[in-house]
Order: C-alpha cells, then sequence, then structure tokens
C-alpha cells in the first residue's frame, strides 16, 4: 500500500468501526463484553502498526509530508471550496502515533474498569468516534476539515463528562462544558470565514508557503493579527486556558477511563497542537504573540496554585494538566516549537498514566503516609516561605475559591442571558395568548 492509502486507512478505521457498532445498536443485535474487548484491541493494534509503517516509511524515503486527498472539489460554491485532504508530516505524525497508542491503552484499561456497567457499550462506541474526530484534527489539511474533526472531539467530549446520567452532577456539568465549547468555538468559526474571505482559502498550503516547520504566511498584516487572535481564542477554549479556564475541573464527573484521554492525553492539547500548525501567523503579530504568552503564564500561575489545595485526586490533576498546558502555550509563544512538542507528548503519556492509577495512587500515599510515621513535608514550602504572610493567606483564598471563576462567570455572564432569555420568553408567552 502507498502512503496515501495507508493515512487514509488510518483516519478510516476508527470511523468504519463507529459506524459497525452504531448500526449493531440500531438492529438491537447485542455485543457482549468480550467481543467488544476483542474487537477494541484489534482496532488499536491495527492502527499502532499503520502508524509505525507510515514512520518507518517517511523516515526510509526522507519524506517531510504525506498528502493524501479524498475529494479535490467535492463542495464548490462560487469562488469558495475547500478540498477533503489529509496532512501527515513531522508535527502531525508524532501525534497522531501517541494518540492511538493512549487510545489503546484507554480502551484496554476501560474493560476491566466498566466491566457490567449499563454504559459498557455506549463508553466504547464514544471511544472510537473520539479517536476518529481526534485523529480529523490532527491530520487535517485545513481549517475546514479541522473544525470538522474539532466538534466531533467537542460533543463525545460532553456525552462522555455527562456518562453516569442517572445523577444530576455530571449532567449539569457536561451542559456547562457544551455551553463553554459553544463560546469557544465561535472564535474557531470567525477564524475559518475570515481566512476564506482574506487568503481565499483555508488550507494549509493557500494559508502558509512551504512545509512546517518553516513555511511562511501568505499574508501579513491587520488580517493576519485578526485571524490569529479568533484562532487563539479557540484554542484556548478547547485547552482550559484563559477565559476558559474553569471547566476542566467540572469535567473531571466523566468516568476516569475518559479523562485520562480526553483531559490528560488528546483533547486538551488539540488547542496547543492548532497553535503549532498556524505558529507562523501567531509570530507575524505582536499582538497575538503576547496573548498566547499572557493566556498561558497567566493560567499556569492559577492552576499551581489551585492545584496545592485540591481535595481530591482527579481534580488536583486537571489543575496540575492546565498548568502544564499554560507552559506549553508560553512555550509556542516564545517560539520554542520542537521543546513544546516534546513537552506536549511526555505531558500526554505521564497525565494519562497518571488518571488511570488515580485510584490506586490514594492508597499508595497513604500507605507511604503510615510508613513515614504520619509525617510527609509538602512541597514547595521553601517557595512560600518568600513571601510574606499577608500574601501567602491572599493566594491561599484565591487557591481555595479556583481563583473565583464560577461566581464571575454566574454574575456577570450566566445571570444576564438567563434574564434576558426569561424576558424574551414572556413575549413570546403574551404573543401566543393574543
Amino acid at each position: 500500500m502507498s502512503l496515501q492509502q495507508l493515512s487514509l486507512t488510518l483516519l478510516a478505521t476508527p470511523g468504519i468501526t463507529f459506524l459497525l457498532l452504531s448500526l449493531l445498536w440500531l438492529l438491537g443485535v447485542p455485543v457482549s463484553e468480550r467481543a467488544m474487548s476483542r474487537l477494541t484491541k484489534l482496532v488499536y493494534a491495527f492502527l499502532t502498526v499503520i502508524a509505525g509503517i507510515i514512520f518507518y516509511k517517511m523516515w526510509q524515503d526522507d519524506l517531510h509530508s504525506v498528502h493524501a486527498s479524498i475529494g479535490d472539489h467535492w463542495f464548490k460554491v462560487a469562488h469558495y471550496e475547500f478540498p477533503l485532504t489529509i496532512l501527515l508530516d513531522r508535527l502531525s505524525l508524532p501525534i497522531v502515533t501517541i494518540t492511538v497508542i493512549l487510545a489503546g491503552v484507554v480502551g484496554a484499561f476501560s474493560v476491566r474498569y466498566l466491566h457490567r456497567d449499563p454504559g459498557f457499550f455506549r463508553f466504547f462506541l464514544l471511544l472510537h468516534l473520539f479517536t476518529f474526530g481526534a485523529l480529523l484534527v490532527f491530520m487535517a489539511d485545513s481549517l475546514d476539515v479541522l473544525l470538522g474533526g474539532w466538534e466531533i472531539v467537542g460533543i463525545t467530549s460532553v456525552l462522555l463528562i455527562g456518562f453516569f446520567q442517572y445523577r444530576p452532577d455530571p449532567v449539569k456539568n457536561a451542559l456547562r462544558v457544551f455551553a463553554t465549547y459553544r463560546v469557544a468555538d465561535l472564535f474557531m468559526l470567525m477564524g475559518v470565514f475570515l481566512a476564506h474571505h482574506w487568503f481565499k482559502t483555508a488550507s494549509w498550503n493557500g494559508m502558509f508557503s512551504g512545509e512546517w516547520p518553516g513555511h511562511v504566511n501568505n499574508i501579513n498584516g491587520t488580517a493576519a493579527t485578526i485571524v490569529a487572535v479568533m484562532l487563539v481564542f479557540a484554542a484556548s477554549g478547547k485547552s482550559a486556558q484563559g477565559p476558559f479556564c474553569g471547566w476542566l475541573a467540572r469535567a473531571m464527573e466523566g468516568p476516569t477511563p475518559s479523562s485520562a484521554i480526553f483531559y490528560g492525553a488528546i483533547s486538551v492539547h488539540a488547542g496547543a497542537y492548532l497553535l503549532l500548525r498556524i505558529e507562523p501567523l501567531l509570530h507575524s503579530s505582536a499582538i497575538a504573540t503576547g496573548l498566547v504568552i499572557f493566556i498561558g503564564s497567566t493560567t499556569a500561575f492559577l492552576g499551581t496554585l489551585v492545584h496545592r489545595t485540591c481535595a481530591d485526586a482527579k481534580t488536583s490533576l486537571a489543575y496540575a494538566a492546565q498548568t502544564q498546558l499554560g507552559l506549553i502555550f508560553v512555550e509556542i509563544g516564545l517560539g520554542w516549537t520542537s521543546f513544546a512538542i516534546v513537552h506536549l507528548v511526555s505531558h500526554a503519556v505521564l497525565r494519562t498514566l497518571q488518571f488511570l492509577r488515580s485510584p490506586s495512587m490514594l492508597r499508595d500515599y497513604n500507605r507511604v503516609h503510615s510508613a513515614a510515621g504520619g509525617r510527609i513535608d509538602p512541597t514547595g514550602e521553601h517557595y512560600e516561605s518568600l513571601l510574606p504572610k499577608k500574601v501567602q493567606l491572599w493566594l491561599y483564598r484565591v487557591a481555595l475559591g479556583r481563583g473565583f471563576y464560577d461566581p464571575i462567570v454566574d454574575r456577570f455572564i450566566v445571570a444576564p442571558v438567563v434574564g434576558l432569555a426569561r424576558l424574551l420568553g414572556l413575549f413570546e408567552l403574551r404573543g401566543g395568548k393574543s
């Protein structure tokens, strides 16, 4: 098989698996846990082998990128068109490879974790759909195709946060995350629209000249700045950074395996990947570059504070992941591209394993705590001692309140929107009576 065929096979396999399982569900055909386990292990082993073959062939032939097209002119209206084309290069291939490996690890772990759970089939159905969406994001050759995968990852994320739907809190938090995603995705839609308006295309080849990482902008000035800023906010929403930093802790309501693959490994890194992909666009604008560094550094600082005061393991890991993502944003803003990729991949692997072993981690901590005679020195005290006592107490209050993010959003954003909706509802009722 050619590299193009292998690339298309890599992308299509989890999508076909999802469609097959969906068809069986619609037809009422039962799928046993053993069959689902074997199918999942087979799919991700196959994907890992395909990714390895692509990696080896590209290295052997000294190829920097591989393009595969599904249809060059499948959608066209006047001067507006976008092709269905995928891309594997030195940026996307490492992230694609780690995606299929970690998704396979989580799938194998979930077989026992969700044994006899009523939502067993539903979880694996969403896992395959998520893998397809994530691969579509990382292999997209344009903002148009990336947006499709972006939305698939978002909806599967929300459905898995509300996985335990018989409890009110997971459903409520899933809706809150969904609303946050919707706001952030408006910036993505605006970025895609403006790219088509100014670049006349949203494909990477049309927006940039050359291959990553040596590509350069095809447009500069105010237009490039506006598109870059829109995409920075979109990336911040997906990676829980800056004004969207409050949703990640709410996402911990989902099962531990989904927390690992979404908020430790893959989903939250999609924003950082987008920034890496449009790096020339960022660095052509001092405003966009400064915005990325500011958002990343402030979120890393807040995440560090809150992480040290969290009482449960998963929430603590969520804020720790948020901190590292903030640092990755700063590295991208500073132009440390290679370091940012290494940091991204290693953080994804580490955080996945930490989420998966979070229940046993508590048991290990208690064992070490008992072996140490009930005394384990907390970390970071030498940094705290450098600050005045009043500053320490103020920072501690901010950390306990998690930056007061939720109260501020509820008061100044949610409450006015709900009030406006109720007011409009009154007009609708009056109109109906008349």
